[in-house]
């Protein structure tokens, strides 16, 4: 008969091993089926929450199939990529385009430090061809699944004080324009278009190339260990300063959370501990649902799971570390805060949060360096990143009712793929090259045939 009780030894492993990694989810790729016999496709993000019926999905070999299809479409276009974006992005009642078959690195420069990459390559694929060529990524998300242009489309981040998100290592992009025309942009040709395109939520047309800044190749040794969160807090703008990467998730109504540091490792062994991050988050879940009512005696009962837990390490290569696959499905939203708000913001998240006896997952906080971008949410402004989490089969609400107004408060930006019900007022008073972005985007597509409802709403054109 399987065992129900919370085991000391399963609890601290998954705490460790498992929170270590980052809270995702095991990413597929946007589903769209034939819904006969209707000419039509149905699609839902990975979480469930986002669906749409779309006239048509448009999976295009190239550039030139990219342009006709832009050309002839009647109504609107969204692109698709691995359906991990929790906000309303991709739903439309005209045409989705998915760029599965635009995938793979076309060249790499060892001596410029640099690759140019096909617009649909998966981050993962991109790491492991990057790395016969002895090359990768200066930094990674929790998840490593997304399309490059989905990622960088939506200015997904990773975590490390001196480092950006990705899309400040973008060095030129190619687009296909609503109009289907091509266009090739950097910081010398078209250098406007250039800092609209990197974060464009897909607005502008179809990225179908990017040149990116890449490092040679290393090696990583992650540190894990469990800290009561008063303790951690005072602690972690110096924890941040002095290792690569730095970041911490707190376990609700434990009042521990856990710290992970990432730091160069010049060796050349391999140590991966057993992931048990789905044991964790079953193990969080039931404390929640068995002392739910009694959140002092939850506390209680996880601080005498937690209490002397020792230190967790792994050292493997970068990208088998930074990046986590995940199969426990959530929704999620996140802000960025200036830098010198992120502790105060972050302690009042969790006062907020631990209103609610109901809460479980993680709350996740990391830290982002400013980058140019004008939609980056990390416009030049060193940033804390701080993400709440709810099951797909939860209530969700709250992660906007309760903690919206606490973002807000900080001056937080929201994270364009996450769940957010910020006004286009709002984002014109938070960016401050919101006007230009504007701009740009009516150049390229007046008649709006790249927006669906929500980014009409977004950028007040509904």
């Amino acid at each position: 008969m399987k065992r129900t009780t919370l085991r000391r030894r399963a609890f601290l492993k998954a705490g460790l091993g498992g929170l270590a990694a980052g809270y995702g989810a095991r990413l597929f790729a946007a589903t769209a089926q034939p819904d006969p016999p209707a000419p039509s496709f149905t699609w839902r993000n990975w979480s469930g929450l986002q669906h749409c019926k779309a006239q048509a999905l448009a999976t295009p070999a190239d550039e030139s199939e990219i342009a006709a299809l832009l050309r002839q479409a009647g109504g609107p276009v969204r692109c698709v990529g691995s359906g991990h974006s929790f906000s309303p992005l991709v739903p439309t009642e005209g045409t989705l385009l998915a760029l599965d078959r635009l995938s793979g690195v076309v060249s790499v420069d060892t001596g410029a430090g640099t690759a140019t990459v096909r617009a649909g390559t998966r981050l993962n694929v991109l790491s492991r061809q990057l790395d016969p060529h002895y090359l990768g990524l200066r930094n990674l998300p929790d998840i490593d699944m997304q399309t490059l242009a989905g990622a960088v489309s939506t200015g997904t981040h990773g975590t490390g004080a001196a480092l950006p998100a990705l899309h400040a290592d973008v060095l030129a992009l190619r687009i296909v324009t609503p109009q289907g025309g091509i266009i090739e942009c950097d910081q010398r040709r078209h250098p406007d278009v250039f800092a609209a395109a990197r974060v464009s939520l897909g607005c502008l047309g179809v990225i179908t190339q990017m040149t990116l800044r890449v490092v040679p190749a290393y090696n990583l040794q992650r540190r894990v260990w469990l800290k009561p969160i008063d303790e951690l807090l005072p602690l972690a703008p110096e924890l941040a300063a002095r290792h690569r990467n730095f970041e911490f998730y707190y376990l609700p109504f434990t009042g521990y959370a856990a710290a992970i540091t990432y730091d160069l490792y010049t060796g050349n062994d391999v140590w991966m501990p057993p992931q048990q991050d789905e044991d964790a988050l079953r193990d969080l879940r039931r404390l929640r649902d068995w002392l739910g009512r009694f959140p002092e005696l939850r506390r209680w009962a996880a601080a005498r799971l937690i209490d002397g837990a020792p230190p967790e390490e792994a050292r493997n290569r970068s990208w088998r570390l930074l990046s986590t696959t995940r199969r426990t499905r959530f929704n999620e939203s996140e802000c960025h805060v200036p830098r010198e708000a992120g502790i105060a913001c972050v302690k009042e998240v969790i006062r907020t949060l631990e209103k609610r006896n109901e809460v479980f997952f993680p709350v996740e906080f990391r830290y982002v360096k400013a980058d140019d971008a004008w939609l980056s949410p990390f416009y030049q402004r060193d940033s804390c990143s701080i993400a709440v989490h709810a099951a797909h089969d939860e209530a969700w609400n709250y992660l906007l009712s309760d903690i919206g107004p606490v973002f807000r408060k900080y001056g937080g930006r929201p994270h364009w793929g996450k769940l957010h019900d910020f006004t286009a007022r709002e984002l014109a008073q938070l960016y401050p090259r919101w006007k230009d972005f504007h701009e740009v985007r009516q150049g390229f597509d007046p008649r709006g045939r790249m927006l669906n409802p929500h980014l009409r709403t977004l950028f007040g054109a509904a």
